[in-house]
């Protein structure tokens, strides 16, 4: 956080724990910081410590994710916060991003459409895996880090496990101040993403990631308007 601060980074992303110190410090030099978060009683929190958006991750987004449907949460908070709000969770198509603003986000977040890009630094098999996988290739565990997030369920087969019988993490244990060589391992080969993987087709340059999201969002706008 201190290199941040003092290289004045304009956003910051925060998850998990209270951001109240966070605020203040990026405050400070006058940038902004977003919050993730899984349910109203988070936003709440995050709300009465300043921050300057929410990010509702809601069922479906890769990693860390909340079992909530967007259409509940954002409405939710939508009631109590007239900030920036965003949408993160299956946001793989410009469809996706019309349906996020149309009930009542500012802003979609897209996170595992990019992983499947050339840019991104995901080894090729995550990418691939990805191109290959559908919804019900995902599994929702809290396994790895003790906080429920959805994976790609043959990234845990080849780690040797069962996706489909994985017992439950502790909360309690996720300290990355202590990690070990098999954590480290864990977090190599366990590989996250979102159940909009079914709606990736291929790796592509991301600069064609965005201007089909924009294309695809303009011909959505364009069914509805008709």
């Amino acid at each position: 956080m201190q290199v941040c601060v003092e290289e004045q980074v304009p956003i910051i992303i925060t998850s998990l724990s209270p951001p109240s110190e966070i605020v203040q410090a990026v405050h400070s030099y006058g940038g902004m910081v977003f919050h993730d978060i899984i349910n109203l009683r988070h936003a709440r929190k995050a709300i009465s410590q300043g921050v300057d958006g929410i990010i509702a991750v809601c069922t479906g987004a890769g990693g860390h994710a909340g079992p909530l449907n967007p259409f509940a949460l954002i409405g939710e908070i939508r009631k109590e916060f007239d900030g920036c709000l965003i949408l993160s969770g299956c946001i793989s198509r410009g469809d996706d991003v019309l349906a996020a603003t149309a009930m009542g986000a500012d802003l979609a977040y897209s996170g595992t459409r990019f992983i499947a890009s050339n840019e991104a630094r995901a080894v090729p098999g995550y990418k691939e895996m990805i191109v290959d996988s559908a919804a019900s290739d995902v599994v929702y565990s809290s396994l790895f880090t003790g906080v429920k997030g959805n994976y790609l369920s043959g990234s845990i087969a080849a780690a040797g496990m069962d996706p489909a019988n994985l017992p439950e993490g502790n909360k309690e244990d996720m300290d990355f101040t202590k990690a070990t060589d098999s954590d480290a391992k864990a977090w190599k080969d366990i590989w996250g993403a979102g159940q909009g993987v079914g709606n990736i087709g291929e790796i592509v340059p991301a600069r064609e990631v965005v201007l089909r999201m924009e294309r695809e969002y303009r011909e959505a706008l364009a069914r509805v308007n008709a």
